[in-house]
């Protein structure tokens, strides 16, 4: 499907949370009824996707492979982000720590483009000086 920005705009019939609850179904209303939770108002892994075809055709590969990187963390626990972040701070980590958290991303989320960035930040950072 050829999608056209602003895809909540111009697509909102398809627009789905993370939950799978329409786009039209969240609305102050339905929050003050307590039909809409948290979870309801996260984005969808396929509305990720959408951008990042949005932005390539735009002639923006970058903001698309950003986008790419975001649909594969969508499946990743709060907690889990967190502590990722964490560690991908400066002297956070050893080496073998963030190619760990690399292998986590590929093998467990399945987040193969993340896990590649990570093993690159983890020879960067070695090269860098900036691991425990």
């Amino acid at each position: 499907m050829e999608y056209r920005y602003p895809i909540g705009e111009n697509h909102a019939d398809i627009v789905r949370s993370k939950t799978g609850k329409k786009l039209s179904d969240i609305s102050l209303e339905e929050v003050k009824r307590g039909h809409v939770t948290a979870d309801d108002i996260k984005i969808s892994k396929e509305m990720l996707n959408a951008q990042g075809q949005v932005a390539r055709e735009d002639d923006r590969p970058s903001m698309g492979e950003n986008f790419d990187r975001a649909a594969e963390l969508v499946d990743v626990p709060d907690q889990e982000m967190l502590r990722m972040y964490n560690l991908l701070r400066p002297h956070r980590a050893t080496k073998a720590q963030l190619l760990a958290m690399a292998d986590e991303l590929e093998n467990k989320y399945k987040a193969v483009k993340c896990a590649k960035m990570v093993r690159e930040a983890a020879e960067i950072y070695e090269k860098r000086g900036i691991l425990l």
